[in-house]
């Protein structure tokens, strides 16, 4: 049975594992997005989003709760600095997880993880509006007789133009 295992240990121990999610934070907070695997990426996720949540309040405490987490000080100034004003109104979910296939060599799943509001490609578009869509024809029917006599009146305007001219 696995009660209680929340934690995937990744095939490494202890130390291993916290210094590679570390390192992959550190990672994620400098580029902004990252490719790894999916359950690296899932483990990462867990790792990054309360370092986030830490980070929207910028105080003594905070900064080196982070520091022991992260151990490094450009990321935590970067967390602190950049990303934390960004995501401030956000109350969860800072990571994103995109899929990518398996990889070449050992078909790995894998994973691109990124930070939510730094992706400029979800960012700009926004959602356009729907037209709204008449049931009935009605509304075209009187578009097309108000314009059918202003070119008929064109035509005739043209055809006197002309007769004038040969007069002339």
């Amino acid at each position: 049975m696995r009660h209680g295992k929340k934690i995937n240990h990744l095939g490494r121990k202890t130390a291993h594992r916290k210094s590679m999610l570390a390192n992959m934070a550190c990672s994620l907070i400098e580029h902004k997005r990252i490719n790894t695997t999916v359950a690296k990426a899932k483990a990462l996720k867990q790792f990054v989003e309360p370092l986030v949540t830490k980070s929207k309040e910028d105080t003594t405490h905070n900064r080196r709760l982070v520091m022991t987490k992260l151990r490094s000080k450009e990321s935590v100034a970067e967390l602190f600095r950049d990303v934390a004003p960004k995501v401030g109104d956000r109350p969860g979910g800072y990571t994103r997880i995109i899929k990518l296939g398996n990889r070449l060599g050992d078909n790995a799943d894998m994973a691109l993880i990124e930070l939510v509001d730094y992706n400029e490609i979800y960012n700009t578009t926004k959602p356009e509006k729907k037209k709204s869509t008449r049931r009935a024809g009605r509304g075209k029917k009187s578009s097309d007789e108000t314009t059918a006599p202003k070119a008929e009146t064109k035509t005739e305007n043209t055809s006197e133009n002309k007769e004038e001219k040969k007069d002339e």
